[in-house]
């Protein structure tokens, strides 16, 4: 295997030069774009007489102080550009590239798309545009000035505030652009092109104006109104919540189809992928409506946390993400249902990042080490990084909370700064020790926790805790220190009443502000903060029990893995009356791991499942529970995922666990049909209801009707396994009056019946596509329709698929929609046959050739190699050499194969 060169955290030194000041102008052209940078540079003391940039653009000039430059005075490589000698007083450079949008099929750097150009520079994108000291710790004030045809380009953008634009000779035209605030090359951005803008403004809390303005193409001009509105709740949010003000004249939003990311959070121009702009009613669904809240929400937080406050080196990504994924999970919190809200976070954490956490790519939050870092954007960072920042306020409450925010800007505005940082601020503002806390920033993999409980005969309730650390490919287990690891507590009698307790003397330690306490009066709930490697807690309820159940891990007040020996009876008991919707909700979760498990062990030894009657009688109660949000019913009814399934396992037959967790669905489709024909027509009815009541003849989004069309769709596809070919006959001759309402509709009809042999389904599915054809969102909810069936043809479709007219394979959101919703599909994907791992691992191999960073993506599906069985492991080890053996694999693609291999 190749040695590939690795960055470590530990080799972190200051910039030897600084570059204060950035003065860019382009001459655009599709096919050659010429960039002039003027670049003040400032020696720092000690600094070496040589000057080491970074970039690999065409060098066309050099000047340092107007003089130019000979050959002899640097040395280019393929990724660098050093002067030999520069002064030790301040100077300015002048460097002249040539770059290639129209060729540039990475999407990193200036790429073109659908005759516009667009910028992606984060991590290390500008370096393709010309040299620079790029990286998060160079800040710079930049001045930007296109030239362009103003008839191909009549709309110029850059940061900042616009300062001056007029007309030029041969038709063509210019902008200046200034942003006055420092940052650093990555939140650079421009966009050029022929672009429709929707304007609209914003008052902020101190009086100013700020112009709001969203570009897209004419055609989808109309699909912002929702991403406009939610932007304006996200500005109100950030001054109500956290005293954050907008800082600039403008703000403004670019909507692109080719886009690697979700989106980017440059200073005054944020640049979206699409999916998460664009909405209506025709074709977006109710989660789309979710999605775009809460990644406008996640973009427009990041100019205070990640702009105005950015880190220091790629290793402290998480200082950004993982607090403004916090940011906007307490923001979409605060808009819709909060309980809702929290458990959709843990899914997709344990969906995702524990399986991460559980692979050969575990990682710290901030990792220790890195050989591309396109691949350090990871669910570990975003959301296991959102899940420390939760601990820190879990910890310290929203008034410490906020104390040690406000200490964080007030020391840090301006600066790139560390994760440590961070701590120091929230420590230093409510006066407690976090240094223990620290581990959980640099030790990977998910703690478990075994927790035992016993009543004792004077009453007293005594819980002890152990926590474990799993061995990781960066440390072994025996190498990794206890964490502090928060325990949110409260305790249920046999009536399921919550029993009030004193305070235990070493739940609380030496953090402060941490606790709902009541005094000897006793309360509801606590903390138990947990330090060593094991600990005993005595509560002492007020009033007597005769046996007590533990809600444990209360909010999911910490990521990791419990294990309490509970009966199915107190898991009952638990999801009927606990105050907590997460620990509810959770109880609900572990009755359906074991019944799958359950179900795994039967099929295994060739007899029937049995009937999972303490969840089947659970269920019922809380479907009939007219008491409960209709959104977490529909929570309820969710089936945990295969990879969550898997976590904590070896030795996987994937194919078998999808068995018997469709065991356990038709199982739940027979016995609760009445229940859940009842709750998706009362769904229905409500949501009608509501319109009637409101006056409003066409669909809107708002998440009270959301939560009824959630439960509706969640009670559709279970109803659908109770009759599969009446379902489909009834969908057939219906579809078009059942999806006139709405995407949502839509969309939970086609899901329900997508898994059916009959060729109604695929006639459906055509008719679908001929009806969105023009609509390229609407296009990706199709091929991941195709690539999501459990039907036996599936893979044969999706080959289909890379040939539709409306696929391309050179678009991140296509690929994502077929190849990565087709790695997704468990039975398909892991085929006995291998063929699944083949198709997959061609299509890494294809895309590698143009776009890394999504290939890079992609390999990631093979992450669960060494916990298959051996089968399966073979046939996965055998594409995965295959790849690692190609000359041409890049180095993004390379790190994850190399690291899963092993």
């Amino acid at each position: 295997m190749s040695t590939q060169t690795v960055k470590h955290l530990t080799d972190y030194r200051p910039l030897a030069h600084r570059i204060p000041q950035v003065h860019l102008t382009f001459h655009l052209s599709p096919t050659a774009t010429t960039v002039e940078a003027e670049l003040h540079v400032v020696p720092q003391p000690n600094a070496p007489q040589s000057l080491t940039l970074d970039g690999s653009a065409t060098l066309l000039s050099l000047s340092l102080n107007g003089e130019a430059q000979p050959e002899t005075a640097y040395t280019q490589t393929a990724e660098s550009l050093t002067l030999h000698r520069v002064p030790s007083e301040p100077f300015t450079l002048h460097i002249t590239t040539q770059i290639n949008p129209e060729a540039n099929q990475t999407l990193n750097g200036l790429y073109a798309s659908g005759g516009n150009l667009y910028t992606q520079c984060e991590p290390e994108g500008f370096r393709t545009i010309t040299y620079y000291l790029d990286r998060p710790d160079n800040m710079a004030v930049f001045t930007t000035k296109i030239i362009a045809d103003a008839a191909q380009y009549p709309v110029l953008l850059s940061n900042g505030n616009l300062v001056d634009s007029g007309s030029l000779k041969n038709g063509q035209h210019y902008a200046i652009w200034h942003d006055p605030f420092a940052k650093p090359s990555y939140l650079f951005a421009l966009v050029a092109g022929d672009l429709a803008v929707n304007r609209d403004t914003f008052t902020t809390q101190s009086g100013r104006e700020v112009a709001i303005q969203f570009y897209t193409r004419a055609e989808d001009a109309h699909k912002v109104a929702h991403a406009m509105q939610s932007l304006k709740h996200a500005m109100r949010w950030d001054e109500t919540r956290f005293g954050l003000e907008y800082d600039l004249d403008v703000f403004m939003v670019v909507a692109v189809g080719d886009f690697n990311m979700g989106a980017m959070e440059n200073k005054g121009l944020n640049i979206f992928n699409t999916k998460y702009v664009l909405a209506d009613a025709h074709t977006a669904t109710d989660a789309d409506f979710e999605g775009v809240e809460s990644v406008i929400g996640h973009e427009y937080f990041h100019n205070w946390t990640g702009n105005r406050v950015t880190c220091r080196d790629w290793f402290q990504l998480s200082l950004k993400e993982g607090l403004t994924v916090f940011r906007d999970q307490e923001f979409s919190g605060d808009r819709a249902s909060r309980a809702v809200r929290r458990i959709e976070n843990v899914q997709a954490l344990r969906q995702f990042q524990f399986a991460e956490d559980a692979s050969p790519m575990a990682h710290p939050v901030r990792p220790a080490s890195y050989v591309e870092m396109n691949n350090f954007y990871t669910a570990t960072v975003y959301e296991k990084g959102a899940e420390v920042v939760r601990m820190y306020h879990t910890l310290l409450g929203e008034a410490g909370f906020q104390r040690g925010m406000k200490l964080y800007f007030a020391r840090h505005d301006g600066q790139a700064v560390t994760c440590d940082d961070f701590r120091a601020a929230m420590a230093d503002a409510n006066g407690v020790n976090l240094d223990q806390f620290t581990l959980w920033y640099s030790q990977a993999g998910t703690p478990t926790l075994d927790v035992s409980g016993s009543l004792k005969a004077n009453g007293d309730y005594v819980l002890h805790i152990k926590q474990t650390l799993p061995d990781t490919s960066d440390m072994p287990a025996t190498a990794k220190q206890p964490m502090m690891i928060p325990v949110k507590t409260a305790l249920f009698n046999e009536h399921g009443e919550q029993v009030a307790f004193r305070q235990p003397e070493n739940s609380q330690t030496n953090i402060s502000g941490c606790l709902n306490t009541a005094g000897t009066q006793g309360q509801p709930e606590t903390v138990l903060i947990l330090t060593q490697a094991e600990q005993t807690f005595v509560l002492q309820p007020k009033t007597p029990a005769q046996s007590i159940t533990p809600s444990l891990l209360r909010g999911f007040s910490a990521p990791v893995h419990l294990n309490f020996d509970y009966t199915d009876d107190q898991l009952a008991l638990l999801l009927a009356h606990d105050t907590d919707p997460y620990a509810r909700w959770e109880a609900a979760q572990t009755l359906y791991r074991r019944a799958i498990a359950a179900n795994e062990a039967a099929l295994a030894n060739g007899i029937p499942p049995a009937q999972p009657t303490a969840l089947i009688n659970a269920l019922r109660q809380a479907i009939s529970d007219t008491a409960l949000d209709p959104a977490f019913k529909a929570l309820l009814l969710k089936v945990p995922a295969e990879s969550e399934l898997w976590s904590e396992r070896d030795h996987i037959n994937p194919v078998q666990t999808t068995a018997a967790r469709e065991a356990l669905l038709d199982a739940l489709a027979q016995a609760l049909h009445g229940e859940l024909l009842a709750a998706a027509l009362n769904a229905r009815e409500a949501e009608q209801a509501d319109k009637r009541g409101k006056h409003i003849a066409v669909y809107e989004y708002t998440p009270e009707d959301a939560a009824q069309r959630a439960l509706q769709y969640a009670s559709f596809n279970l109803i659908c396994r109770y009759d599969e070919q009446a379902t489909i006959e009834q969908v057939f001759e219906h579809y078009d009056e059942m999806a006139r309402k709405n995407m949502t509709h839509e969309w939970g009809i086609l899901s329900a019946i997508n898994h059916n042999p009959d060729d109604k389904r695929n006639q459906l599915l055509a008719r679908f596509a001929a009806k969105f054809a023009d609509q390229p969102l609407v296009m990706d909810k199709y091929f991941s329709l195709i690539a999501s069936s459990r039907r036996s043809d599936t893979l044969a479709q999706v080959q289909a698929a890379l040939h539709h007219p409306q696929f391309a394979l050179t678009n991140p959101n296509k690929v994502r929609a077929l190849i990565g919703t087709f790695a997704r599909n468990t039975p398909h994907f892991h085929a006995a046959d291998g063929s699944g791992y083949a198709f997959v691992a061609q299509k890494i191999c294809e895309i590698n050739a143009f776009n890394p960073q999504i290939a890079a993506g992609l390999a990631r599906a093979f992450n669960l190699m060494k916990r298959l069985e051996p089968h399966r492991q073979n046939l996965m080890r055998n594409e995965l050499a295959k790849l690692a053996a190609m000359e041409s694999l890049s180095k993004d693609v390379r790190e994850i194969v190399e690291k899963i291999l092993g």
